[in-house]
């Protein structure tokens, strides 16, 4: 049975504004932080948010706890905040995209 915490309108939504794989975001996790000299371990890499957002990625429905359920809602209230609501493609700076792929969503692939 899901979890009351995270309704189906959630589930959705949060999966329609989270559109990158959770592969590719630990991917960009571990880009985003690797350096010339160093990198960190891969299980730390990138920020806490990313994480948890990666965490729920990999999760049934059913599996997602009140504090995944919070991540959820965070998560697409600061995306939504920054990007249109029809989430087209769209091209900005680089530190604005770099940011939201953070949270799970490339602002340059489709919808």
């Amino acid at each position: 049975m899901a979890n009351p915490a995270v309704d189906g309108e959630l589930w959705a939504e949060f999966h329609r504004v989270v559109n990158m794989t959770s592969r590719e975001l630990e991917d960009w996790l571990r880009t985003r932080d690797a350096g010339p000299e160093a990198e960190p371990l891969p299980d730390e890499a990138g920020p806490p948010t990313g994480h948890q957002v990666l965490s729920v990625l990999r999760k049934r429905r059913s599996d997602v706890d009140d504090r995944d359920a919070d991540v959820m809602r965070k998560v697409v209230d600061r995306v939504l905040s920054e990007r249109r609501d029809d989430l087209e493609p769209t091209a900005g700076q680089a530190h604005w995209r770099h940011r939201l792929m953070s949270l799970g969503h490339d602002p340059l692939k489709p919808a």
